[in-house]
């Protein structure tokens, strides 16, 4: 008889099989139980060591050897990842209250490896002792090992409120955790608050719980507000940002030393993004880097000037290294039911109160159980010695003494037999005083155990004695693990960085050619003959700026639109064109191109061929997207004309019609956006050009490169709106106050 084949569909098998990994996934590897906050690779392996007698006081063993053990009874894995796991639980800038104490290289914040298993040593802290304890005294369930032969506990006591002192961190399939590590001593306060106030709100526990508690120190940058949204939702994200002093130098000079940094952030990482941001020139701010650390942090940042403020490098530092990170919360563990679900900070409190109360409940029962196992033979070891002579006799003589001594003495066979098992060196008249004095405490112990069971007040006083025991033991008595490590920080406004500050200021030429071709050229000293152009293109517009200038382009549509200058295609080539640095409309043309800095406080006057206009504050245009600002309102048919830099009190228009008029600019509006006011009035053509003066210095054109100034306008001035007259002889026939 063969094995029978059986036709399944592809879907149903697949959906299956991925279903029991997915379960597998998550309730046997990547979520924590809420009770003790372990992993089973984690609970497999303290348990491991714990059977090896690795307690906090022993000498500790090679980890191979305990990888060994917990790979061959326990973990049926790799033993690479199991001893990755033990690495973790041994570091102290991994784990707030480490689990593990290791001897040797175990890694350190720089990003470096353990040594080989080989090479190291470890045993159990108090720390996981205290997870533990009560283990043997039948307080949680066993089941078998994977090949049947040994027992593991599914999970620990938890006397140590280990998930959320030491966080959790796990990807599972659809799913996953994330929890950041706590103080214990707050921890603490939290439950035995909860204890006598079970209907506590999150807020209220918030003020026990101010936040996490990072091992690696840093700053929590948060308001209230967001950290309690946070812990009510088992959602959220904490800010963390590395702590930093100033140090003072010579002549006036600081430096600013990186003293902490933050949860997760691999040191040497770090330091290649910093001396990347000094290479590129990305943050001008920053002259130097360098890591001058021992055992202590102390990264040192040189300024490139004095009169840099700090708090502005910094905030710069924040945004574009992990000088800032954000650890994300997501309370996703598995209940007493093994069943995963996101819980809020009252939740998991309340379910790891629960836990302890039924620990306690089958540990007091388990004591119970033994005292009266113990009670009963000292029973019959009293009889014994009340009846010292005959019990001798009957086992001098008899051939089945248990029989007769059950049937004579009423003693039960339990009690029988631990008589017969007895030393002789226990027949000493002081052994049965002590026999006595243990039965009287055995008795009285056992009526404080049934007060216990049956008062639920007595229980939840007991279990508050505990979390303040775990205080004292770890909270801030404990000068080396107790007192809060990461700073809470309300959370204000981050200094502004201006984007001058970001770019090294050099200067540059922009080139912008008659097909819409722009690049930017270093310096300001550049010959035409340097710059080529495409076959068929030539030279339209040239602007000498800053690499640290906003480059503002005005078009026909009436838009303008914002480039960086630091930001533009290099003079090397012909550059790229404008219409795909920009979203512009295909016919929509470039008029003139205008270098932006906030501290010039430019006006521009902007008009259309109909000869219509405006004032416009320069950082009024400014555009954040590649969409430009729609300044200028055009009317079908009508096109944006020109943009001027305002420079003096009147303004010069001249239109088609070969008419010139002037009048003072006050006459002028200033505005935001819109089709704005008529500046000339015409019977026939548009616009041709407008610029501003001073009035006291005459009106200046330029002819077949020859300059000409009129200082006696009289003739043209009038008031804005009207039709103008025939400029002075001399003036350029095309219309323009520049000819050519």
């Amino acid at each position: 008889m063969g094995n029978e084949l059986k036709t399944v569909l592809f879907k149903d098998a697949l959906q299956e099989r991925y279903l029991s990994y997915a379960l597998s996934t998550i309730m046997s590897r990547s979520l924590p139980d809420v009770r003790d906050g372990l992993k089973p690779v984690h609970r497999r392996l303290i348990f491991a060591m714990r059977e090896l007698h690795l307690n906090a006081r022993s000498a500790p063993k090679k980890c191979a050897r305990i990888v060994g053990d917990v790979m061959g009874k326990f973990h049926p894995h790799g033993d690479v990842a199991i001893y990755n796991t033990l690495v973790r639980l041994a570091q102290d800038f991994s784990l707030r209250y480490p689990l593990i104490e290791g001897q040797g290289n175990f890694g350190n914040v720089d990003g470096d490896n353990a040594a080989a298993m080989r090479y190291t040593e470890a045993r159990l802290t108090e720390v996981a002792e205290a997870i533990m304890e009560g283990l043997d005294e039948a307080c949680v369930d066993f089941r078998t090992t994977y090949d049947g032969e040994f027992q593991e506990p599914i999970v620990f006591p938890g006397k140590f409120p280990n998930l959320l002192a030491n966080g959790s961190e796990g990807i599972a399939v659809g799913m996953a955790t994330s929890i950041p590590p706590h103080n214990v001593g707050e921890l603490c306060d939290a439950l035995i608050h909860l204890v006598d106030h079970p209907e506590v709100s999150v807020r209220e526990l918030v003020n026990f719980v101010q936040g996490p508690d990072f091992p690696t120190h840093g700053v929590l940058v948060d308001s209230k507000e967001s950290i309690v949204s946070a812990y009510e939702t088992g959602r959220g994200s904490f800010r963390l940002r590395a702590s930093y002093e100033e140090e003072p130098l010579k002549n006036g000079q600081y430096q600013i030393v990186i003293t902490e940094i933050p949860y997760q952030v691999e040191k040497g990482k770090l330091m290649e993004r910093l001396v990347d941001l000094v290479l590129t020139k990305k943050i001008p701010m920053l002259s130097d880097v360098q890591d001058e650390s021992t055992d202590e942090i102390r990264i040192v940042l040189t300024p490139r000037s004095r009169s840099i403020d700090a708090a502005m490098l910094m905030s710069a530092l924040f945004k574009h290294s992990d000088l800032e990170v954000r650890f994300s919360l997501n309370m996703n563990v598995l209940d007493s039911r093994h069943m995963p679900r996101v819980m809020s900070l009252k939740e998991v409190l309340s379910l790891f109160l629960d836990h302890r109360v039924e620990i306690l409940l089958r540990r007091t029962k388990f004591r119970l159980e033994e005292i009266a196992k113990r009670l009963a033979t000292l029973d019959g070891y009293l009889i014994a010695y009340l009846n010292l002579d005959r019990i001798i006799q009957i086992i001098r003589e008899e051939e089945d003494p248990k029989a007769l001594m059950m049937a004579e003495f009423k003693l039960t066979d339990f009690q029988a037999e631990s008589i017969l098992n007895m030393r002789l060196r226990a027949l000493r008249k002081l052994e049965e005083m002590e026999l006595r004095t243990e039965h009287t405490k055995l008795k009285e112990e056992a009526v404080k155990l049934n007060r216990l069971l049956g008062d639920e007040k007595e229980r939840l006083n007991f279990i508050k004695d505990e979390f303040r025991e775990i205080q004292k033991k770890f909270g801030a008595e404990n000068k080396i693990l107790g007192p809060r490590r990461t700073k809470l920080v309300e959370a204000t406004e981050d200094v502004d960085v201006p984007f001058e500050a970001m770019v090294e200021k050099e200067p540059i030429t922009v080139v912008l050619s008659k097909k819409g071709w722009i690049r930017s050229f270093k310096g300001h000293a550049v010959e035409a003959s340097e710059i080529k152009y495409k076959e068929g293109d030539d030279e339209f517009l040239t602007l000498k700026a800053e690499t640290t200038d906003r480059i503002l382009l005005f078009s026909t549509t009436g838009r303008f639109y914002t480039l960086q200058g630091s930001m533009l295609p290099p003079g090397r080539g012909f550059g790229e064109p404008v219409r795909m640095l920009l979203e512009m409309e295909q016919t929509e043309e470039i008029l003139s191109i205008r270098a932006y800095t906030p501290q010039a406080e430019d006006t521009y006057l902007v008009a259309s061929t109909d000869g219509r206009g405006f004032l416009v504050r320069a950082k009024d245009v400014v555009a954040q997207t590649r969409n430009g600002k729609h300044v200028l309102t055009v009317k079908d048919g009508i096109q944006a004309k020109l943009c001027e830099k305002l420079h003096g009190d009147h303004v010069a228009v001249v239109g088609q019609n070969h008419k010139l008029l002037i009048f003072p600019i006050t006459e002028m509006p200033t505005m935001m956006r819109g089709r704005g006011v008529m500046l000339q009035r015409y019977k026939d053509g548009g616009l041709s050009d407008v610029t501003t003066f001073n009035l006291a210095d005459g009106l200046r054109w330029t002819r077949k490169n020859k300059s000409t100034v009129e200082k006696n306008l009289t003739p043209w001035l009038a008031k804005r709106a009207a039709p103008g007259r025939l400029p002075p002889p001399g003036f350029p026939r095309n219309n323009s106050f520049h000819e050519g």
